[in-house]
């Protein structure tokens, strides 16, 4: 159990990935980790897009940033409204500001590109946002996972083994 310890903040909204925002979940957690969902409303249910529900443990608003050693950001639609949230966005550049791990999969790197962070990072997405992420500066790949520094980025369901093996070592050496 590697990351013991080590608190993570998952932000959620409706219509999420499920295999994206539960297999990090569980990963973590059998590291373990203490994985915290938050979302704009505590104690809310949330759901994916194939009829998974998430409860929220915390709300946005009730958020300590600088208590989280990580943030992970789920794909899905969900990115596309989560962006539009400025605590989200100052959760992401808070822990880009300090080199915390940020983990991205498929649509979520639209929260890192509304969040100005991507420019010159190396950055893997679902195909669908390639021109985005390169259009916020960043330097796309088309990769099952790509790891620059402590952003990790991957592109869809079938790459969450590789996706969540690179983000636990980042994880284990902050």
């Amino acid at each position: 159990m590697q990351l013991q310890g080590k608190n993570v903040l998952q932000i959620v909204s409706d219509d999420f990935e499920d295999l994206e925002l539960w297999y990090p979940v569980h990963r973590l957690r059998e590291e373990g980790a203490n994985v915290i969902l938050a979302g704009e409303k505590a104690d809310h249910a949330y759901i994916g897009k194939y009829g998974v529900p998430a409860k929220s443990d915390i709300a946005f608003d009730d958020v300590d940033i600088s208590s989280y050693d990580a943030i992970l950001v789920p794909g899905g639609w969900s990115p596309d409204l989560l962006r539009r949230f400025d605590s989200v966005k100052g959760f992401v550049r808070y822990m880009h500001d300090e080199k915390r791990p940020i983990g991205q999969i498929c649509h979520a790197g639209w929260v890192l590109i509304s969040a100005k962070i991507l420019d010159g990072v190396n950055v893997t997405s679902t195909p669908g946002i390639k021109d985005d992420m390169e259009n916020a500066g960043a330097i796309w790949h088309d990769e099952p996972v790509v790891v620059d520094g402590h952003i990790v980025s991957s592109r869809r369901p079938p790459d969450l083994p590789d996706y969540m093996r690179e983000f636990i070592k980042v994880m284990a050496k902050h």
